[in-house]
């Protein structure tokens, strides 16, 4: 699975602009405050269904392209994705994105979530956090668990508008586990890991 070539360098594009939906890698994405009114009204159809044995290879895929690696650290838990149960979305019997999760003794924790590019902005990331929603009251959760690096703002916004608050922040857990620091979104140096929850 490839993702697009980010417009203006050969990166993966993980992200599409707001305005004019060219493809942007996280080196070239900014954030900048747009307009409702610019954000285009794309509809695209799509289905979420529970990840089959077949999407584990997708999900392993997409996961090494949007953050480099197959173990995600989320809330000091070493997971690999495509290990995990997921709910999958897909548009025309391709799948564009996924969310994974692990059932805790009192929470449910997210483990990844990712959407396609081209399916940024229509409804996708939206529809999946609502099966996790659906999921966790189901089991009798309290609390859904989901944290993000400290350069992801479309990510913190984005968790925020669903009702998740930040309730914790571990300083450089994110360098120490690379160990060195990089340049993320806007150049935003990526150091700490921002842990956000929603009480259910």
């Amino acid at each position: 699975m490839n993702l697009t070539e980010c417009y203006f360098c050969s990166n993966p594009a993980i992200y599409t602009c707001a305005v004019c939906r060219k493809p942007l890698c996280s080196i070239h994405v900014k954030a900048m405050p747009v307009c409702h009114s610019c954000i285009p009204k794309t509809r695209k159809e799509f289905t979420i269904t529970e990840k089959t044995e077949k999407d584990s290879l997708k999900i392993k895929e997409l996961t090494k392209l949007f953050w480099g690696e197959e173990e995600q650290l989320t809330f000091d838990v070493k997971v690999r994705v495509h290990e995990l149960p997921a709910y999958v979305a897909r548009s025309n019997g391709k799948l564009v994105g996924f969310v994974s999760y692990m059932p805790l003794k009192v929470d449910m924790l997210i483990a990844a979530l990712a959407v396609l590019p081209n399916y940024q902005g229509v409804g996708v990331g939206k529809a999946l956090m609502q099966k996790i929603e659906e999921k966790a009251m189901k089991l009798s959760k309290r609390r859904i668990l989901v944290s993000t690096s400290n350069d992801d703002l479309p990510a913190l916004a984005f968790y925020q508008k669903l009702g998740f608050q930040i309730f914790e922040v571990k300083s450089n857990v994110i360098a120490e586990k690379h160990g060195q620091t990089v340049a993320g979104i806007n150049g935003i140096p990526i150091r700490d890991e921002i842990r956000l929850r929603k009480i259910l």
